[in-house]
């Protein structure tokens, strides 16, 4: 199993938002996580990825056997978690290729890899940049730095696709996006799809799924995983609520 979550509790400013959740995702799968708003999901993500802010009170995530929650972020990022922020951050002054260099560099020095010379730096990031419909200076702006939503999540797509992590975590990859930019961000995810490589795709509503078709669809709620199902869970979901499925009301 790739990763594998027991019992995992998270309390953020004394109140319990995940209580005891357990979940297993092997490679080569594609998992979503849904629920209500508030649920947890943004949180799961963010204590994976050893975001600040939240107390782990009991539980174990491990990726690939290794121990995540006792592990630096940048420690995680070079055992091979991605998250893609719901809310990426502008940082002036850098642009995205010089970004790009800097994180594919420390990649590469973690695994005992040469740096990427910059002509095939370059290269990969203008085919990655076309896959997604960015223009060629793209690669010149700072990052995030006057993007529209659209854009800054096209922009997290185009450092996973030049990371090439073995676990991703997008947090909420569709909020904000028309059907064609949906279209080529999702044409991104496909792209890295592969047997040696897990998604853990979180989202409120159904439509990025039927671009990137997951393997099993889960019910965040209460604090744990409540429902799990095949991918017709998340159009169940569409059609009835999350009451009702959560009820077992929708067959």
């Amino acid at each position: 199993m790739m990763l594998t979550i027991r019992n995992l509790t998270v309390a953020v400013e004394g109140r319990r938002i995940l209580d005891g959740l357990d979940l297993d995702i092997a490679a080569g799968e594609v998992h979503a996580l849904m629920g209500p708003n508030g649920a947890g999901k943004s949180t799961l993500a963010n204590v994976l990825a050893g975001r600040e802010g939240y107390e782990v009170l009991e539980g174990k995530a491990l990726l690939d056997g290794q121990d995540l929650l006792t592990m630096e972020p940048e420690a995680r990022a070079q055992a091979g978690l991605f998250l893609s922020f719901q809310h990426p951050v502008e940082i002036p002054g850098v642009s995205n290729l010089q970004f790009l260099r800097t994180a594919l560099d420390c990649l590469r020095k973690a695994r005992g890899e040469a740096p990427l010379d910059s002509a095939a730096l370059l290269r990969a990031a203008r085919e990655a940049a076309q896959v997604l419909g960015l223009p060629a200076d793209f690669l010149k702006r700072g990052v995030n730095e006057g993007f529209s939503g659209g854009e800054k999540k096209r922009n997290e797509i185009l450092q996973m696709l030049l990371l090439e992590p073995r676990f991703v975590i997008l947090d909420e990859p569709d909020s904000g996006l028309d059907v064609d930019a949906l279209k080529l961000v999702t044409a991104g995810v496909n792209r890295l799809r592969r047997p040696d490589r897990a998604f853990l795709i979180i989202t409120h509503y159904p439509r990025i799924l039927e671009y990137v078709r997951p393997d099993r669809v889960h019910v965040l709620h209460g604090g744990r995983i409540a429902r799990s199902g095949a991918a017709e869970l998340a159009h169940q979901i569409e059609a009835g609520g999350y009451a009702a499925v959560l009820e077992g009301s929708v067959a």
